[in-house]
């Protein structure tokens, strides 16, 4: 029988991580359920197990170093890293008016949702460099699209100098690797899970977790593509 693939989903206690943890384990997947709360992650865990999914708990808060360094090494005992999704994230609160936002929300906001995809990104591409089908999938956001935000007829979200430029950063960072990877069997994409109801945005949203969860850029054929920014109805304009 061969190995199950593993996984590694940040920000996986609740919400969109969560379901995304929730799916790949449902295709046969080993599952790290990344989170830095321990109670939540461990609560998250055993929901994950009790629905009969192979999952395990790896610490991680991806703004410290330390912390991640230990969460390769976590993985590396599981048995290696075939796909990392990156979804932790942090909204930075609102309102964010350009005008009124302080410097330290916008630092606190690109530290978790950009720095933070890079440092748990370069730690583990030495495990998904082994894999023989490796992925990596950037949780973004349609706000982030400057096509959607200059559109004065387009909906793109509240006004927002924080959250939604640090998910174009994120974009345009998912964009860097994939052309730094391309002769490698790794793929890297965004997803964008849509206006999904959690609690980054007072459970608003109109879609659910499970609707938001991009499980398909983590299961891509080596053919797929890398280097893209997707929702359900296809590429998302930058």
């Amino acid at each position: 029988m061969a190995e199950k693939k593993v996984a590694l989903v940040t920000g996986a206690n609740k919400g969109i991580g969560y379901e995304i943890a929730a799916g790949l384990g449902e295709l046969g997947w080993r599952v790290g359920v990344g989170a830095r709360d321990d109670g939540r992650r461990q609560g998250a865990v055993e929901e994950l197990r009790a629905a009969g999914v192979d999952a395990f708990g790896v610490p991680l808060d991806v703004t410290d170093a330390a912390s991640v360094v230990a969460a390769a090494a976590r993985l590396e005992q599981e048995g290696g890293l075939d796909v990392l999704v990156n979804n932790a994230a942090i909204t930075g609160g609102i309102p964010q008016e350009p005008t009124s936002v302080g410097p330290d929300t916008i630092r606190a906001v690109v530290d978790t949702n950009v720095i933070g995809v890079v440092r748990v990104t370069n730690e583990m591409l030495p495990l998904l460099r082994r894999s023989t089908a490796p992925r990596i999938v950037n949780m973004s956001s349609g706000v982030g699209s400057l096509t959607r935000q200059s559109d004065p007829a387009g909906e793109s979200g509240p006004i927002s100098a924080a959250y939604a430029p640090s998910k174009s950063f994120l974009t345009a960072v998912t964009v860097q690797y994939a052309k730094e990877l391309r002769d490698t069997p790794i793929l890297v994409n965004a997803g964008c899970p849509g206006f999904v109801a959690t609690d980054l945005n007072g459970f608003r949203g109109h879609r659910t977790p499970r609707q938001g969860a991009a499980i398909e850029l983590a299961t891509l054929p080596a053919d797929g593509p890398s280097g893209g920014i997707f929702d359900d109805a296809g590429v998302v304009p930058w």
